[in-house]
């Protein structure tokens, strides 16, 4: 399986994504604003509401480490991640929030640069904070228009500055620092601020870690770079805050830092620094939104999910730079600077952060908690529960600063997400519990048969075929570790014969195995099915369980050499399942014998190791997902994946990556090492000491055969517990969300909007050009009647047949344009991406046409 969905971007994770953080969060608030917020809160406050605020982004980028290692996250950062994972809805509404948030915090930092300037200039109209701000705003404009690459080497200047400033501000600080001033700014003093009413001043500070996921579609390797870059920033900011608040306590008296927005400079060695600092560092956080706010709006209008956002998804260059989204950034931050109040500004800032982040938190809790076999993240201090309790903490403090504003805040968000679920394309309570879920199964079953299915989906949906008691606890356990605790699986027994009798033992037959799946604490169902003889209850089996989309796609069942035993497939095992296999159902053959059972479960002391014989098909991909399944049981999840590639196997050959790579490239965990094999007995050398072992097997004729083609009953005594596997579909481990029938629908509803925009257009000319035609034909019948000149006739006879020509020319694009949009039309229809217009008589077209977008 190759990668072909790498990032295309040239930023590294130093300045793609550590150097736009790190620079944005010691900015504004670090310089202009810190003083206040130990002034107003007292040092042990400052300090709490400091820790407070990294809480949240910490959380917060443990949500973001999560999602971006376990998805390639493209252009639009953020908004991205909360579409691919949450959908449209949740993904259109936040996208809007977050472009709003990033646009208004250029206007905000753009006022503190103004603050910082104004006091090295004379006092006047024209050097006033707005107007100083406003100066600012086109040269960060014309950096935005330019593209990233320019920025970016504009942060490395700004980076300078900000050593040089906190060098000069530490050493001055240190040289004033007084235990006795420290002591009396510990505590808040009278009168001062609230908590919270601080908290959302400052809260701005830590928002800066977000600018590196903004600029993920300019990095090389976001899945590296996101989680590296944004904890060295989060944790190298922190430290400085904590410090330069411990200075400013013990530098200067509350007052003095309640009412002068300069303490740093007053504290500094040497204060010039200090403002040169602060002016590189506003001017940087404001250039970092100006890149951020872009991209997210042109990622949100290339979703087509806004029509009326459509002219914004237009990039300009190689880099795609987003130019008419950086217009409306800039007119954004225009207004927010005539507001021209930092304090009245920042708590909006805040309050937008929070929603974004706190919405972000629950995505990665959602997707975690959904159990889907794609939430693969390689970032290992990852836990569903710090997501929630990131969320949680989010809407906590959105409450505490402003309860009204919150919940505001909360009820625009819930606005847009229902506008976009009506309009993008289309519970009831119950009285028990019951009844409350079977309501969520009918409701869910409905929604995910609309959706289209996609390799990301795929869960193990087992048929697990059993009519012996005394095997059966191990296929009940075997299936449970197999489904990884996102799959299903359904026990069954085939009666065979006709009549009332049949249907009376089929009844016993699943009564009898759901008490085994009682008796072994099992999550299984139990089905009993009658039939008038093996084959045919295979068959209808086979094609008929289920119901909507959840359908049986993985046979189970012990290995056939105890006939007996077996399930009674015994009479034509091969041929049985042949027929299971060209139904489209994976086979797995568990041999597990009675004392390597036990072996297996009760040796718990061991160190378990579950080997994988790779042969780069179908059936390794099957065996490497299932083999990851089995880690998130408890029982397996210290165990270790032992990859074993098959040197000489065909698909091995041809394969151009090393295959630690990929298994990288499909976020599995697993050691990996090639092996020259040309019989079972190099099985046998490798995985006689395993726990576990998957292998693939073979149909032919009507044996069943291992993988070099031997006797399966030679080999399988001389291993452990093994699963024997055969793939009937071939699962994309790597799949993205944009692929599949869904992303087909939508590239092919696109197509059509453009051929059709394409075809208007065209339509439109060729009614001016007939219409001034039309023109040049009456005036040159008119100067015949009139008794004209022959040259005059002439020239206007020569314009008459250029007009004519050039509008033959535009009748002949105009039908090719619409001959286009009509077969587009045609594709979009027949993927599914827009419902068929109904024929004249059938309905209104109200009612009958669904129009793209």
């Amino acid at each position: 399986m190759q990668n072909s969905n790498r990032a295309t971007g040239s930023l590294g994770t130093f300045g793609g994504v550590f150097t736009p953080s790190i620079l944005t969060i010691l900015g504004i608030i670090l310089f202009l604003r810190l003083g206040f917020v130990v002034g107003q809160a007292g040092l042990l406050r400052a300090l709490a509401i400091i820790c407070l605020a990294n809480v949240i982004s910490v959380l917060t980028s443990i949500s973001l480490a999560a999602i971006a290692t376990n998805l390639r996250v493209k252009g639009g950062g953020y908004y991205y991640i909360i579409s691919r994972t949450l959908g449209l809805e949740f993904g259109g509404a936040l996208g809007i929030v977050l472009f709003l948030a990033q646009s208004v915090s250029i206007g905000f930092y753009l006022i503190g640069f103004g603050e910082a300037l104004s006091v090295l200039l004379p006092p006047g109209l024209w050097t006033s904070p707005q107007l100083l701000a406003l100066y600012a705003l086109l040269p960060l404009f014309l950096l935005a228009w330019l593209g990233a690459d320019w920025a970016t080497k504009f942060q490395y200047l700004v980076m300078g500055c900000l050593v040089l400033a906190l060098g000069s501000f530490f050493l001055g600080g240190g040289l004033k620092w007084e235990m006795a001033t420290a002591a009396a700014n510990w505590s808040a003093p009278a009168g001062g601020l609230g908590f919270w009413a601080v908290f959302a001043v400052f809260f701005p500070a830590v928002t800066g870690f977000t600018q590196g996921v903004n600029m993920s579609g300019d990095l090389r390797d976001p899945t590296r770079s996101l989680p590296l870059g944004t904890f060295a920033a989060v944790g190298l900011s922190m430290l400085v805050y904590v410090l330069a608040a411990g200075v400013l306590a013990g530098s200067l008296p509350a007052g003095t830092l309640q009412t002068e927005y300069a303490a740093m400079q007053t504290v500094a060695y040497g204060s010039w620094l200090v403002l040169i600092g602060v002016i590189a560092a506003t001017l940087s956080s404001a250039m970092a939104s100006f890149l951020g706010a872009p991209r997210i709006l042109q990622s949100l209008a290339s979703d087509r999910i806004f029509a009326w956002l459509l002219p914004f998804a237009q990039g300009v260059g190689p880099m795609n730079n987003p130019r008419r989204a950086v217009l409306l950034s800039a007119g954004i931050a225009l207004g927010v600077v005539g507001m021209g109040k930092l304090n009245a500004i920042a708590p909006l800032v805040s309050m937008f952060f929070l929603l974004s982040y706190g919405l972000l938190n629950y995505a990665t809790f959602y997707e975690a908690r959904s159990q889907s076999p794609s939430f693969r993240p390689t970032f290992r201090f990852f836990d569903f529960r710090l997501s929630l309790i990131g969320a949680v903490a989010c809407l906590g403090v959105m409450l505490a600063i402003s309860p009204a504003s919150g919940v505001a805040a909360v009820a625009v968000l819930g606005a847009l997400y229902q506008y976009l679920r009506r309009t993008s394309g289309p519970a009831k309570w119950a009285d028990s519990q019951r009844s409350y879920h079977l309501q969520q199964v009918r409701t869910h079953l409905l929604a995910a048969a609309r959706e289209s299915e996609h390799p990301r989906h795929w869960r193990p949906q087992i048929l697990a075929f059993s009519d012996n008691p005394d095997r059966r606890p191990q296929l009940l356990r075997m299936s449970q570790w197999l489904e990884g605790g996102s799959g299903l699986t359904t026990v069954v027994n085939i009666a065979e014969g006709q009549g009332a009798k049949a249907l009376r033992d089929s009844k016993e037959q699943q009564e009898a195995l759901a008490k085994d799946i009682a008796a072994n604490e099992s999550h299984a169902f139990a089905l009993g099915v009658a039939a008038p003889d093996l084959r045919t209850g295979i068959h209808i089996l086979l094609q008929s369980y289920g119901v909507g989309p959840l359908r049986a796609n993985t046979v189970l069942l012990h290995w056939l050499h105890n006939a007996s035993h077996a399930g009674r497939v015994s009479e034509d095992p091969a041929l049985n399942l042949r027929t299971a296999f060209r139904l489209g159902h994976n086979i797995l053959m568990l041999d597990a014998g009675e004392s390597k059972w036990q072996a297996l479960v009760e040796d718990a002391d061991r160190q378990l190791r579950i080997d994988i014989w790779w042969w780069g098909e179908a059936t390794s991909r099957l065996m490497l997902l299932l083999g990851y399944l089995l880690t998130r049981d408890s029982f397996w999840q210290e165990a270790t994946i032992n990859v074993l590639g098959v040197q000489g196997a065909a698909e091995a050959n041809t394969q151009s990556k090393d295959l630690q790579e990929v298994l990288d490239n499909y976020r599995v965990q697993a050691e990996s090492s090639w092996v020259e094999a040309g019989d079972a007995s190099a099985v046998v050398k490798h995985s006689a000491d395993a726990s576990l072992v998957f292998l693939p097997f073979g149909l032919r004729r009507f044996e069943i055969v291992d993988p070099f083609g031997g006797d399966v009953d030679w080999l399988l005594p001389r291993l452990p517990v093994t699963v024997l596997c055969l793939a009937a579909e071939d699962l994309d481990l790597d799949a993205e969300p944009e692929e599949g029938p869904a992303g087909e629908a939508g590239k092919a509803v696109h197509a059509y909007e453009d051929a059709r925009a394409k075809q208007e257009k065209l339509e439109d000319e060729e009614k001016k050009a007939a219409a001034k035609a039309d023109d040049l034909h009456q005036e040159l019948e008119a100067a015949k009647i009139s008794g004209a000149s022959e040259e005059e006739l002439a020239a206007k006879q020569d314009a008459f047949k250029e007009s004519a020509g050039h509008k033959d020319q535009v009748v002949k694009k105009s039908a090719k344009a619409r001959a286009k949009a009509e077969a587009a039309k045609k594709k979009a229809e027949e993927l599914g991406g827009l419902t068929p217009e109904p024929e004249e008589g059938e309905g209104d077209d109200k009612n009958g046409r669904q129009d793209a977008g």
